[in-house]
């Protein structure tokens, strides 16, 4: 069944259509009166709604019932990626929305090539967040992931009750194979229930950044024992806690 998200609580049990839901229900999907749809509002809660009236430029719908469904991952979960040249940074977003990330933070890593300057930061930022909406509408999320662009490693922080992780390619090489299995394992005990994890570009992270971020509290990390690209190596994380986390009891 389609999903729509909606920033506002409804007032009452009969709902006008926004514009854009009207453009995707009606005029994409062809929906007319008696057809269902489900709306997510801010507190979470899914509300199955029912077309009671379409004309050429407003439709109406009705409460039928609300329900709480439990689609996100365990643990709150931010991906940060060096900026990569073309899409890259739109297919991460799009299949880590549908892999239950919570956060995206995008930044210009010491070996991107490619660059965001300040106008182009708002119209990619727009461009993900439209991505990350359709993702969660697919998915059946309940929430609606966040993009946010920082210059700078220097501008990751990670909260006292914050776990970080680093995949570094010179750890996997050197066969390093623990210390995800350890944060694992630490998610699982529910000793903390938020993750940061760290990505480079195509080029990777120089020493520098790797120094930078274990002062600040990250942990190195192998990825197995395949050298994977970019745009693969966050999906790979996202579908492990998955794994470890909801299908693993």
């Amino acid at each position: 069944m389609q999903r729509y998200f909606y920033n506002e609580m409804l007032a009452n049990e009969q709902f006008i259509l926004p514009k854009d839901i009207y453009k995707h229900a009606i005029t994409v999907m062809r929906m007319r009166v008696g057809d269902k749809f489900e709306l997510v509002t801010p507190d979470k809660q899914v509300q199955l709604m029912e077309v009671t009236a379409v004309d050429k430029h407003q439709a109406r719908a009705k409460v039928v019932e609300t329900f709480s469904h439990q689609t996100e991952l365990p643990v709150v979960t931010t991906i940060a990626c060096g900026l990569s040249k073309g899409d890259k940074a739109e297919l991460i977003v799009q299949k880590g929305t549908e892999l239950g990330a919570d956060k995206f933070i995008f930044f210009k890593g010491d070996f991107s090539v490619a660059k965001w300057d300040d106008k182009k930061q708002a119209k990619k930022i727009m461009r993900l967040e439209k991505i990350a909406l359709a993702a969660a509408e697919q998915s059946h999320r309940t929430t609606i992931p966040t993009i946010s662009y920082c210059n700078s490693l220097k501008e990751l922080k990670l909260a006292s009750d914050e776990l970080g992780i680093v995949a570094y390619e010179e750890a996997a090489k050197q066969g390093e194979k623990a210390n995800l299995v350890k944060i694992i394992e630490q998610l699982t005990t529910r000793k903390t229930s938020h993750l940061t994890a760290v990505f480079g570009p195509e080029g990777g992270l120089s020493t520098n950044e790797i120094e930078l971020l274990t002062q600040a509290g990250f942990i190195q990390a192998g990825l197995g024992p395949r050298i994977m690209r970019a745009e693969t190596a966050p999906l790979y994380l996202l579908a492990t806690l998955s794994y470890a986390l909801e299908l693993v009891k």
